[in-house]
């Protein structure tokens, strides 16, 4: 029989609330001025045509329209070819 109260159970069963990051307007789709389209840590998706950038790298739209992604190959500083995603807005 134990003479003493089992601990560390209870310290170890925490967990962090959800950022509810991700896509949240996909390809095709229609979108009006200033909605959001990406919620992202860092730049996994870069701004392409009539999106920018907000203070914590959230992609939003310039203007009204339908979102379009896009692949484009650049080249990095160590000289290898590398692969972004680009998120753009096109007009209607």
């Amino acid at each position: 029989m134990a003479h003493k109260k089992a601990l560390g159970s209870a310290k170890k069963n925490r967990d962090s609330i959800s950022k509810r990051l991700g896509v949240k307007v996909y390809g095709g789709q229609k979108i009006k001025k200033g909605e959001i389209i990406i919620r992202q840590r860092g730049t996994k998706f870069r701004t392409g045509e009539n999106s920018f950038y907000g203070k914590d790298y959230t992609i939003h739209a310039k203007i009204d329209g339908t979102v379009k992604f896009s692949d484009k190959k650049i080249t990095s500083f160590t000289g290898n070819k590398k692969r972004i995603k680009t998120v753009s807005v096109v007009s209607k």
